[in-house]
């Protein structure tokens, strides 16, 4: 009866100690996947001096496409069953090909901090979305703490009255809410694939969409680029979007709620401000002070009182 109780006992202490590791492990994994894409801010600016838009787009994930196909292969991963094929083209459309072409067109009129604050309000948008399609509860308190998000958006926006400042955040409230679906759709995905063939799928999928953009300045504007824009663009291409979405994903994959992993976004804007001083030299406004500090005590609210 004791020995019976004993193994018992290390079955369950077995069980909490595997836990505890699943657990670090994922905080390890979204914590390294802010830092990445927090560091792409800065990186966008660089790629951005002799790449437009669509164009830098369609390298970037090029780049990432590319990888993700070398290594799904070497992992023999397979290919996605007939049937998912439509919602693995709604992720990369959502997640990566519109996603970045209208990420890229608002990070081009921002400065890193600023759009990285404004993209950090996905985890409210991805409650928000929760709340709509999955009846999750959002509290009274979350909701204030949603206010005040907006609120501090509204600062950004209206502090200098700049137009194009304002088109800015517009465009990065957009990507927000493209990866706030992203977010819901790769929770539901990697309940049927792994996290690798998740990513894998939605970035090579999303990188041949982009290959339309190539024929509108393409090979023009490589021949024009040096040597520090194609080591940003491949930067951007492997590291913030095919390791860093892997493990997002894999992050999502392992948390018990996508709050758990979505919630780590709240610590990019303080990355990427120091980034993009270190980087390309930015110097936060006043305005982007005031509007930071109101966004960061709302996103901080909204983890709290959810």
């Amino acid at each position: 009866m004791e020995k019976d109780e004993m193994k018992g006992n290390a079955v369950t202490a077995e069980n909490l100690n595997k836990k505890r590791i699943k657990v670090k492990n994922y905080h390890i994994f979204a914590l390294i996947t802010v830092t990445l894409w927090a560091s792409s801010f800065a990186f966008t600016k660089i790629s951005l001096e002799v790449f437009t838009v669509p164009v830098l787009s369609m390298y970037r994930f090029i780049f990432a496409g590319l990888f993700m196909l070398i290594f799904g292969i070497v992992k023999k991963i397979g290919l996605p069953d007939k049937k998912d094929i439509p919602v693995f083209i709604l992720s990369a459309a959502i997640g990566f090909s519109v996603y970045q072409l209208v990420f890229n067109k608002g990070i081009d009129m921002l400065t890193s901090a600023t759009a990285c604050i404004v993209i950090a309000i996905t985890p409210v948008i991805t409650a928000i979305f929760a709340r709509v399609l999955f009846k999750e509860k959002i509290r009274a308190g979350g909701w204030v703490a949603i206010g005040i998000c907006f609120f501090g958006i509204l600062v950004l926006m209206l502090w200098d009255g700049v137009l194009s400042i304002n088109a800015g955040i517009f465009w990065m409230l957009i990507a927000a809410i493209f990866l706030a679906g992203y977010n819901l759709l790769q929770r539901k995905l990697t309940k049927r694939y792994t996290a690798l063939q998740a990513t894998a799928y939605s970035i090579i999928i999303g990188a041949v969409m982009l290959l339309v953009f190539m024929p509108f300045g393409g090979v023009e504007q490589a021949a024009d680029a040096g040597m520090r824009h194609w080591l940003a663009t491949a930067y951007l291409g492997i590291l913030p979007s095919a390791i860093a979405y892997l493990l997002w994903s894999k992050a999502l994959a392992m948390a018990e709620k996508t709050s758990e992993v979505s919630n780590f976004m709240f610590i990019q804007p303080a990355i990427a401000m120091l980034l993009g001083f270190l980087i390309v030299f930015e110097i936060p406004t006043m305005g982007m002070y005031v509007g930071a500090a109101i966004i960061i005590f709302g996103l901080f609210l909204f983890s709290a009182k959810k």
